[in-house]
């Protein structure tokens, strides 16, 4: 009996991480996981009982993801991320190297002040319509779109409000918004400066020299492409643009402000998206139907599916194994866990992609008994291997499934083994010093 679960629950597993990252006929990757799910709670695999602890987990980082997208859709409804394009342009000067710093760091504070997915669906589309329009080449594109798409991802590691997977996990372990953000932002921060610094320096010589670009070319009309060659001007509400800034950046503050005085994180965030959206009505009579149709709603199944498939690994023993492996080393110092689980994280998250591979981790550190700095040690290395380490294949993370498919949406091309060649180079490094960059600062912090 036990020997056919396993094999049941490894099967049914595969098979659901097969079709969740190959999308046959484009189907939302909801759909292979509800039906993994299914066919595990159905065969008894996971208990009915289960499902309510799994609902109480999952529900409260969905509902925070998705208020932070319901922001960005609001933003993106006033022109805002239209005009922070048509300045970064003009900002550049006619220097490429200037512009692709420029939109690095766009992409890196739209993770931060959103979240990861959120970022590559906003961030892609306005780096691709800016390369075509000062007509770049085709070699001259790629480093602004995987740089960007690199520290986009990577970025949701500093703050753990940026992640669907790191609020999961951050539930799971019971560590606080603030001993995340405390222990995690200066060694994550490393990691994504060294990152960013090999993208440079392996991209530097492709960049352009200088660019030329029209500015009354651009328009702001909200119908229209980011960056559209419509000479059509439409007058910006600056005021509405700067206080829904200040709304957005005041419900991300009051994360760390509110959360300590015992304020659920998803009610905070979804206060902050409903006084967004109430302002903008306000301002422009604006209703809800573009956030109704522009939210992703089907977070939640997948959050709760992909919960459910880990904990039926867990049922029948795969973290068993896991702990057998790596317990007797994490046990020996800080240093060990932080490599035995980002390794482990990194290695689970480019095969079966960074969701299931953080929860698993999880769960392992959660049945290992370590020592409280241990078991911390042990979760963050985890995380890193999840947001970091994970970029090392296309497959390794939704955001970078999403921007493949943007990618080729567009008419870009851009094979495994081009998206390898420079993943190899700066991704392992870029985890390395970040897990030796976690042990130093922890230990520092603790001494």
């Amino acid at each position: 009996m036990v020997d056919s679960s396993v094999t049941l629950m490894m099967v049914v597993f595969m098979l659901t991480i097969l079709f969740m990252l190959w999308r046959p006929f484009g189907i939302n990757e909801v759909i292979p996981t509800t039906i993994g799910a299914g066919i595990i709670l159905i065969t008894g695999i996971v208990s009915w009982q289960d499902v309510s602890g799994i609902v109480t987990i999952v529900s409260g980082p969905a509902i925070t993801i998705l208020s932070t997208i319901m922001m960005s859709i609001v933003l993106e409804s006033i022109g805002f991320f239209r005009w922070i394009a048509y300045n970064i342009i003009i900002k550049s000067k006619n220097s490429g190297t200037r512009l692709y710093i420029y939109t690095n760091l766009l992409c890196f504070f739209t993770t931060m002040l959103f979240n990861n997915d959120g970022s590559i669906l906003i961030t892609t589309p306005i780096i691709i319509h800016i390369v075509k329009l000062l007509r770049f080449k085709p070699h001259q594109i790629f480093p602004y779109l995987i740089s960007g798409a690199l520290i986009a991802t990577a970025a949701s590691a500093p703050i753990a409000v940026s992640n669907i997977s790191n609020l999961i996990a951050l539930k799971m372990i019971g560590l606080s918004l603030n001993s995340y953000v405390n222990m995690m932002f200066v060694p994550s921060m490393i990691g994504i400066c060294i990152i960013a610094l090999l993208l440079y320096l392996y991209f530097h010589k492709e960049l352009p020299k200088k660019i030329t670009f029209i500015p009354h070319h651009y328009t702001m009309n909200p119908s229209a492409h980011p960056l559209s060659t419509n000479r059509e001007e439409e007058v910006i509400d600056w005021q509405m643009i700067k206080i829904c800034l200040i709304i957005v950046v005041a419900t991300r503050t009051s994360f760390f402000v509110l959360t300590p005085l015992g304020i659920s994180i998803e009610w905070i965030g979804l206060v902050g998206a409903l006084i967004l959206i109430a302002y903008r009505w306000m301002k422009t009579r604006t209703g809800i139907i573009d956030i109704v149709k522009g939210s992703p709603w089907h977070i939640f199944l997948f959050a709760f599916n992909m919960y459910v498939l880990v904990y039926g690994l867990q049922n029948v023993g795969f973290n068993d194994m896991i702990i057998r492996l790596l317990k007797d080393f994490a046990e020996q110092d800080a240093m060990n866990a932080a490599i035995a689980f980002g390794v482990l994280s990194t290695v689970l998250s480019n095969v079966f992609n960074n969701l299931p591979a953080v929860m698993i981790g999880t769960f392992s550190i959660m049945d290992m008994d370590l020592s409280p700095l241990l078991l911390q040690i042990a979760y963050l290395a985890n995380v890193l291997g999840s947001d970091i380490g994970a970029l090392l294949t296309p497959i390794g993370t939704l955001a970078t499934l999403i921007w493949m498919f943007i990618l080729k949406k567009n008419g870009i091309h851009i094979t495994w083994g081009k998206y390898l060649k420079v993943t190899v180079y700066v991704i392992p490094i870029g985890l390395i010093v970040s897990l030796f960059s976690l042990y130093a600062w922890t230990m520092w912090l603790f001494e």
